[in-house]
């Protein structure tokens, strides 16, 4: 059998930045053994395949694997996803904003999709769930040694370490400026030590010192866990961060909105936007948006 592909930039405006993904838009006949070795052959910090809707109020099934194993939600590639149908589903509206449900392994998933001159510029997913908390995290003694850092490198103050999953659990961890993040060289031993079994085993360290106007933070994702040394773009972080960040913002009743810069050490410079609500102390949503860019369209062949 011969299966069709894109692969795509997600979240950047500019092929050779943001995250890259490969889009299986037809992959009804595809085992899940199968699936997890293109995800493999490709070793994309993600690979979608788009499946039909096993349900009425969903428009399509989406199934996300990384290199390693399956995931129950994550954010570029629901974001990429989503965009690949912009171009490709006839049945869509590419005259206005366009909504779409997504059914992953976490739940329903809605996403916007926002068209200019017919052609998706931005897409947004809203969370599927509400942010979940855990204060259970190493010691900043033992972060720094899982980051090859210095302890005065780590705030210690309202932004301190903890965990947070919003469908995908991720240990956020703040940093006092831009050097101490570009100095990271994590300890494979000393994470696999301190963090290997841990619910959330994935970190994002960040510092609000980004490096261009109009972002508010810069930040690092590293998933060993998951078979992603590190992660140019992580939407599902993105989305977790927006409670742990909301539920630092004082005021009770109002939206807030962040942009982060992530992947420039890496070569691949991204743009991720964070969006929550909040009514009465309570955050009751979280989005996350970004631009994508097609690169190449393909087939691969299944015997």
């Amino acid at each position: 059998m011969t299966y069709l592909f894109y692969t795509v930039d997600v979240f950047t405006d500019t092929i050779f930045g943001g995250n890259q993904l490969a889009v299986f838009p037809n992959a009804e006949r595809l085992s899940t053994e199968i699936m997890q070795k293109i995800a493999a052959e490709f070793n994309f910090s993600e690979t979608v395949f788009i499946l039909p809707s096993t349900g009425k109020n969903a428009t399509k099934k989406l199934r996300i694997f990384t290199p390693t194993q399956e995931l129950p939600f994550a954010g570029h590639p629901t974001l990429g996803a989503a965009y690949i149908l912009g171009i490709t589903d006839n049945s869509i509206n590419q005259d206005d904003d366009y909504h779409i449900i997504f059914e992953e392994g976490v739940g329903l998933v809605p996403v916007t999709i926002k068209f200019k001159n017919q052609q998706p510029i931005y897409t947004e997913l809203t969370s599927p769930q509400l942010p979940e908390f855990s204060d259970t995290c190493p010691s900043i003694e033992e972060l720094a040694s899982i980051l090859s850092l210095k302890i005065e490198d780590f705030r210690q103050d309202n932004y301190s370490p903890q965990a947070v999953s919003c469908g995908l659990p991720f240990l956020f961890v703040p940093l006092h400026n831009r050097e101490a993040l570009k100095r990271i060289k994590l300890n494979s031993d000393r994470w696999q030590q301190l963090l290997g079994n841990a619910w959330a085993s994935s970190l994002y360290v960040f510092c609000f010192d980004p490096e261009y106007e109009g972002s508010n933070i810069r930040a690092r994702m590293f998933a060993p866990g998951l078979g992603v040394a590190e992660d140019p773009a992580t939407g599902s972080a993105a989305t977790a961060f927006g409670g742990y960040l909301g539920i630092r913002e004082t005021e009770k009743n109002r939206q807030f909105h962040w942009r982060i810069e992530q992947g420039f050490e890496m070569g691949r410079p991204s743009f991720l936007e964070v969006t929550i609500e909040k009514t009465e102390a309570k955050i009751n949503k979280i989005s996350v948006g970004g631009s994508s860019v097609l690169v190449t369209k393909g087939t691969i062949n299944i015997a």
